[in-house]
């Protein structure tokens, strides 16, 4: 009996030298990022580069930028990962051109150009815009605990940092004198490399005990402000004032204050699954779930990000060419105080809850909408309240919830965006603009109608 099956020779050569452009599919993903890098203005990358030849040839950025947008497109960012692929899989292959960089490349790459590489989620903008993707009557801010490349457990006290760094010392002190004995006035050996890395660790330490200092002065210049703000208004009264007199400032750090040493900059963050050590990330999202600001903030509270969160967007929409102007923002009780909403006069309509989510959901569902005038008297948050429930005001905070929660979803449950893999407020910043543009891009990808197409 004979079999009819395909012929299947791995000893078989090529007959002609193989084309990439046979590997892929045409409307696969990675030719789409292709055609998107070279819609972009990669200037700010190739300023880094000599430009008289001499020197060791460099990867083209253009190949690197594409990589690297890929690789965040579909969840891979581990810079040993894409080296990885870069041999296994065809997409990746075919992006970096069969060269292979090898991981420190990739690392070098994102860390040389981190800059550049944040200025690429207002390219992708400017892409979508192109596209007729960014529809601006409603907005929706938020903002997601994103954990850091640090744990929990290495969070240390004041007192306890000092405690190791006049350890680290001593230490360092002893292998001095023990150099010296030996070696005398000779240069001796390198340091091996434990102590290099506990020479690193010092320096982590000690710029977490300075971060520790700065907040304690920082809080110690806003108690004696309060003071003397209440000595002013004393004197204009004529009289002591009613209440507890503020506490005498105290410049020194507590010693139960907390500081990571593998990231100063991370903080200690509240979710709703229980505490992680990480960054607050926030985002503007449009109706169709395009990302219009991305930005990254060391505060646990969304408060203080409502009104910079707000001028970056217009910013941001100006540099991508959008003429058009956000009339609506909707935001959760997170951003509410008197002052971010009574401030909003000669911006967008701000829609603001002033109670956790599932309060004002239970309000809508037993309150009916409200009638006739305003009534004067009404104050600050009570004139927000209510117009929270007016039909207008139920049916645009309801977009909430289809616009930046699924968003967040996206982002960090289906592509793996749930922790940075970079250290510091540059490095974090720069990893998620980079995931969000990569959302933007997607979106479009699967849009259809790229201004290319």
């Amino acid at each position: 009996m004979a079999y009819n099956f395909l012929p299947c020779d791995r000893e078989q050569a090529f007959l002609l030298p193989p084309s990439l452009a046979d590997w892929l599919p045409e409307g696969h993903l990675a030719w789409f990022v292709l055609d998107a890098v070279g819609q972009l203005d990669l200037s700010a990358f190739r300023e880094q580069y000599r430009a008289d030849g001499t020197g060791a040839a460099a990867y083209e950025p253009g190949m690197m930028t594409a990589l690297l947008l890929y690789a965040y497109c579909v969840g891979e960012r581990s810079s040993r990962r894409i080296e990885r692929l870069c041999e296994t899989d065809v997409a990746f292959r075919v992006l970096a051109a069969n060269a292979g960089p090898d991981h420190a490349t990739v690392a070098r790459f994102r860390r040389r150009h981190g800059a550049a590489l944040e200025g690429l989620f207002v390219e992708t903008l400017r892409l979508c815009a192109e596209a007729g993707l960014v529809q601006l009557g409603v907005v929706a801010i938020d903002g997601t605990k994103v954990q850091a490349n640090a744990a929990l457990a290495a969070n240390k006290t004041h007192t306890g940092l000092e405690r190791e760094v006049r350890q680290m010392l001593a230490e360092a002190e002893a292998q001095d004198a023990e150099e010296d004995r030996r070696y005398g006035s000779a240069r001796g050996d390198e340091l091996p490399e434990g102590l290099r890395r506990r020479e690193e660790r010092l320096r982590r330490l000690r710029e977490c005990r300075e971060r520790l200092a700065r907040e304690a002065a920082a809080r110690a210049a806003e108690q004696e402000r309060k003071i003397a703000e209440r000595a002013a208004q004393e004197k204009e009264a004529g009289g002591k004032l009613r209440g507890r007199k503020p506490k005498p400032p105290d410049p020194s750090p507590e010693g139960e204050a907390k500081a990571n040493v593998t990231d100063p900059e991370s903080r200690v963050m509240r979710t709703r699954s229980g505490y992680v050590q990480g960054y607050n990330a926030q985002a503007v999202v449009t109706e169709g779930q395009v990302i219009v600001t991305a930005e990254v903030t060391q505060e646990a509270n969304d408060v203080g990000q409502l009104r910079p969160m707000l001028e970056q967007t217009a910013e941001n929409l100006a540099a991508a060419g959008v003429t058009a102007e956000v009339r609506a923002v909707v935001a959760d009780a997170g951003y509410y105080s008197a002052a971010n909403v009574a401030g909003g006069a000669n911006g967008p309509e701000l829609f603001v809850a002033t109670t956790k989510d599932w309060k004002a959901r239970k309000a809508a569902r037993e309150l009916p909408p409200p009638r006739g005038r305003i009534p004067r008297a009404l104050g600050v948050r009570e004139r927000m309240e209510r117009k929270l429930l007016t039909k207008r005001g139920r049916a645009l905070y309801r977009k909430r919830g289809r616009t930046v929660e699924p968003v967040f979803g996206q982002v960090k449950s289906a592509r793996g965006g749930d922790r940075f893999l970079l250290r510091g407020t540059v490095g974090v910043a720069c990893e998620w603009k980079l995931l969000c543009g990569t959302h933007n891009l997607l979106k479009l990808w699967r849009s259809g109608r790229a201004a290319w197409n």
